[in-house]
């Protein structure tokens, strides 16, 4: 075995040991739900790109085990997806209210709002559910609708940034950043969004100065008990404090 492969393996027996005590940390109370679900993500991408490096690196017939390791991989990398959904899904419980349509007038904007209050309801269900295609559906049914709609840009910007992120596509991991300022842009006083995007942030390689900058402006926000829990594993990381 070389010792790129010893390595490798290191690193993923390492990460498991982390995922482990995740685990007994939940249990015991220790860890909330949000915690543990960001904690998941962070280590089974690790270790499916430290499997992946593993294949690339077998190329005789004793590392057999090490290829049906990455068979494996393949379906840790769709799984990730489902984390990534299970993450939006605290975040969608804890941060998005519903909005209708701001216009009370006329039967015509009452009908239009009517609809995209009942595509958000659809696109929660759809999220809680993990059907994150049909999700996007819905969330871009209310973008058809109302291009400047707040929680359907946050969410298609977030559901858009982790497929980008499983499927390691930068081009649609930038659309999801895209749709998450253009969110802060139109409601820069509004926690949620901000609260994704600094998340999206701290993900993102050589942005922990722009994360920070971010949670700090979210914590200005006055953000409710359900956001600050989503948020304090990543303030506890970038060293700020949770009120």
């Amino acid at each position: 075995m070389s010792r790129a492969e010893r390595q490798l393996l290191d690193e993923i027996a390492l990460r498991e040991a982390s995922l482990s005590d995740a685990a007994r940390e939940k249990s015991a109370g220790e860890l909330s739900e949000p915690e543990f679900v960001a904690i998941e993500a962070r280590e089974n991408e690790a270790i499916a790109r430290a499997r992946e490096s593993l294949g690339e690196l077998a190329s005789t017939p004793a590392t057999a085990s090490v290829r049906a390791r990455v068979r494996r991989t393949r379906y840790l990398v769709t799984g990730l997806a489902c984390l990534a959904v299970a993450l939006g899904v605290v975040l969608w419980a804890a941060l998005a209210p519903r909005q209708a349509g701001n216009s009370i007038t006329g039967s015509i904007a009452l009908s239009k709002a009517q609809k995209i209050q009942q595509y958000l309801t659809e696109a929660e269900a759809d999220v809680a559910n993990g059907n994150v295609v049909t999700a996007l559906d819905a969330y871009q049914d209310v973008l058809q609708l109302d291009p400047k709609n707040v929680p359907a840009l946050t969410q298609v910007g977030w559901l858009d940034f982790s497929a980008g992120s499983s499927d390691q596509d930068l081009t649609i991991m930038q659309v999801g950043v895209r749709d998450l300022r253009e969110a802060i842009t139109l409601a820069p006083r509004e926690a949620a969004p901000r609260l994704y995007y600094a998340i999206v942030a701290d993900a993102t390689p050589g942005n922990q100065a722009l994360a920070k900058a971010q949670f700090e402006v979210f914590l200005s926000l006055k953000p409710s008990k359900g956001q600050l829990a989503v948020a304090k594993p990543f303030l506890k990381k970038l060293g700020l404090a949770t009120p």
